[in-house]
């Protein structure tokens, strides 16, 4: 058994097997032709489940390796993407060499379309794509673990309560970073875990620490085993996020019960929502690879916060919520909105914001203004 079998995307060699195995499960076929026959499933289940799977069958037949199952992908994200958002847009791709590895150390909005968006941008500039880190706690289906397998994913194990099996955990997830990067292989990694409901993009220093974990072993010097993870900050901004209103109702619950509970499938819609949803216009910022001597987690922390605050991509939807919560802080110098959007239909964009805000019920609209407000905040102060 290799070390990083229980935790590292699937193996060209085990692609068919994995299909083959997906396209027998039942509540997978069940899910999808839901999705794509809502109404003929509720009358004809079983006939567009059968047909749903031949569909499949036919599309994936002769796939057996991960670059061929990516071009079949493709074109759905495309359409994804397109369907979802106005535009989207990339800056500091020039920062990136074709044929190196990299660990993409990004702001995390989305579970699915955070690494998506990266992905769709490198392999459009004729990059490889990254393996994606993600957490246990969204694979509790085993067909969701075989899918975010098959896409490049790799977990990362969040539900380990023993102190112990932590520690061995961590040191396997950094081993596995190291390797993949030493071999060729880009790395997605959110910059804390879970997702920054309320917007304020901030760098775990545990995620700095894992990172040098295997290598403080070998006795590898901290600024060496960062200098050879060729860290690049990205900064991800929606101008609408699907889940906002989902996200404000849960920010709002942990604030007046000290504790938020989700509900059954919960994390299953938010994913659903945050793929179909409509974002708006999307930006992606590659920042500039951490090639400076670094001496602590805390410094690293400091300048991927620094990057990612400063490349991050405000929209109108942004202004709209800092000028709703200015008076929060006084003193905070922001350019004008014509200033910063001089080609923007501002009063269009303005009417759809506040509609946005009127169908959020009134004691979770502080929280839904605050995590579009928070970027503006960042930037400026």
């Amino acid at each position: 058994m290799e070390r990083f079998d229980e935790i590292r995307p699937y193996h060209d060699d085990e692609v068919r097997q994995t299909l083959d195995r997906l396209l027998q499960d039942a509540e997978l076929l069940h899910l999808l032709s839901h999705h794509q026959f809502p109404r003929l499933s509720q009358w004809l289940g079983g006939i567009m489940y059968w047909l749903t799977g031949q569909g499949l069958r036919t599309r994936l037949k002769g796939v057996d390796n991960i670059d061929a199952l990516q071009k079949i992908v493709e074109p759905y994200l495309s359409d994804v993407i397109e369907s979802s958002t106005s535009r989207i847009t990339y800056s500091g791709i020039e920062n990136l060499q074709p044929g190196t590895a990299y660990t993409y150390l990004s702001n995390h909005r989305d579970i699915v379309m955070d690494p998506a968006f990266v992905n769709y941008g490198v392999y459009k500039n004729g990059m490889n794509t990254a393996r994606i880190a993600i957490g246990d706690n969204l694979l509790q289906r085993p067909f969701v673990s075989d899918l975010m397998r098959l896409n490049k994913s790799f977990i990362v194990k969040r539900s380990l309560s023993g102190r112990r099996e932590k520690l061995k955990a961590y040191q396997t997830l950094s081993a596995y970073i190291h390797h993949s990067i030493d071999n060729g292989h880009s790395i997605w990694i959110a910059q804390s875990e879970g997702r920054a409901k309320d917007g304020d993009d901030r760098t775990d220093s545990a995620i700095i620490k894992m990172f040098h974990m295997s290598r403080k072993a070998a006795d590898t010097a901290f600024s060496e085993s960062i200098r050879s993870m060729n860290i690049v900050p990205v900064a991800i901004s929606y101008e609408y996020d699907p889940c906002d209103t989902m996200k404000a109702r849960e920010l709002y619950e942990t604030e007046k019960n000290g504790h938020y509970t989700k509900s059954e499938g919960e994390d299953m819609d938010s994913i659903v929502k945050g793929i179909k949803g409509q974002k708006g216009h999307v930006h992606i910022a590659f920042g500039k690879p951490l090639k400076d001597h670094y001496e602590s987690a805390n410094e690293v922390v400091s300048e991927v916060d620094r990057q990612i605050h400063k490349n991050y991509q405000l929209q109108p939807s942004n202004l709209f919520a800092w000028e709703a919560l200015k008076d929060q802080h006084e003193g905070v110098t922001v350019p004008g909105l014509e200033t910063l959007f001089p080609n923007e239909d501002l009063d269009g964009k303005r009417n759809a914001f506040e509609q946005r805000l009127a169908t959020t019920k009134d004691h979770h609209r502080e929280w839904l203004l605050k995590m579009y407000a928070t970027p503006v905040f960042n930037r400026y102060l």
